[in-house]
């Protein structure tokens, strides 16, 4: 037991609960923790969590701890730091200093300092290595954390072109799982942008681990064993379903499929605007989106008519249907006329506050 790695999985901030019942899915030991979730466990169960979690934004390993009550006591610690069993010599890396509540007030200069320790371990320091060491001062302590993502994890690998307002796939994940997203059912996306929520949907229903086309830092690391390391990256088996994504913008729409095309899965995008909304022929599913809001697309009070035309379209026509809206101003979710359940807390989002409004299966209107 004395070999466990303090793990910690960041999380988008307003969706920890998502990714605690995501992780406990995989790691049942997982706890909640500030800002995501955290988990004993080895270096296998790091390379598993970058592999197959969908909402984590990154995972990074804790190593170890030094003493920091001074500058010169931070330098001579950090020197007898046994680096190596974590970072190969001659392997840059990124340094990143942060200070709280410490007679080391100066990040800068504390970076400083562990900059010519790990010099003498034959680590240079790079502003744009492939592995970033997070040194978090604490008080009297210095805590040491490999990134060992490297890229964002919502960089599934195959995603190249983006909208104006790009959502990124981990929230998509967590909504989706917000949203009850069951495998095997429809997912109909009416402002598909990039394709992101029809695509994650596909992608998850294919039985395709989150990562498994893509490269992570942990592979440059010691610890690294590329044999065992194959034998977590199966596939589960392909659960089928018809995932559509509607956009008024051609451009949008071409993007889509590209997206689509380049992952490997099977999609419906269709140019359309939402006036023109109608349900697939399917059994009633998920209606999940992400429209303008008026923050970055559109402006907020122009919106509301099309918003309303929303709700009328999905009133319509989408009965036995739920509805995920994802928007930053609930007066714009209030305009389309549905009934949502409680919004929950707000989700951090490209700098922004937003909600996201659910409803139950849709009914049709009373006479």
């Amino acid at each position: 037991m004395a070999d466990l790695l303090e793990i910690f999985f960041v999380c988008i901030p307003g969706l920890e609960p998502e990714l605690l019942a995501e992780a406990r899915e995989h790691f049942p030991e997982a706890r909640a923790a500030r800002g995501g979730v955290e988990l004993r466990g080895t270096w296998e169960d790091v390379w598993r969590a970058n592999l197959v979690l969908r909402g984590a934004t990154r995972v990074l390993a804790r190593i170890g701890h030094i003493e920091a009550r001074s500058l010169k006591a931070l330098e001579q610690q950090a020197a007898r730091f046994p680096w190596q069993q974590h970072v190969a010599p001659r392997e840059p890396v990124r340094l990143d200093v942060t200070c709280r509540k410490s007679r080391i007030a100066h990040a800068g200069a504390a970076a400083q300092k562990l900059e010519r320790a790990l010099r003498v371990a034959a680590i240079p320091v790079v502003p744009k290595a492939a592995i970033t060491l997070k040194a978090r001062i604490d008080g009297d302590r210095c805590t040491f954390s490999i990134d060992t993502s490297g890229a964002p994890l919502h960089k599934r690998g195959f995603k190249e072109a983006v909208g104006k307002a790009p959502l990124r796939e981990t929230m998509a994940a967590l909504l989706l799982r917000r949203a009850g997203f069951r495998l095997g059912e429809t997912v109909v996306d009416p402002f598909c942008g990039s394709g992101t929520f029809p695509i994650e949907a596909a992608d998850i229903a294919s039985g395709r681990l989150a990562g498994s086309s893509r490269e992570f830092a942990f592979e440059r690391l010691p610890s690294f064993n590329a044999a065992k390391y194959r034998l977590l990256t199966t596939r589960r088996a392909d659960t089928p379903g018809r995932y559509f994504g509607f956009d008024r913008d051609a451009g949008a729409v071409r993007m889509a499929k590209a997206n689509a095309a380049r992952a490997g899965l099977s999609c419906e995008f269709e140019q359309r605007d939402v006036a023109d909304l109608l349900a697939p022929d399917t059994e009633p599913g998920l209606v999940i989106c992400n429209p303008p809001y008026g923050d970055r697309i559109g402006h907020a009070p122009a919106l509301k008519p099309l918003y309303a035309t929303l709700g009328a379209r999905l009133s319509t026509h989408f009965q036995g249907w739920r509805v995920g809206i994802l928007t930053s101003d609930p007066q714009l979710a209030n305009a389309s006329g549905l009934s949502f359940q409680p919004k929950g807390p707000p989700i951090a989002h490209g700098g922004l506050k937003v909600w996201f409004f659910q409803t139950g299966p849709l009914v049709a209107a009373s006479n």
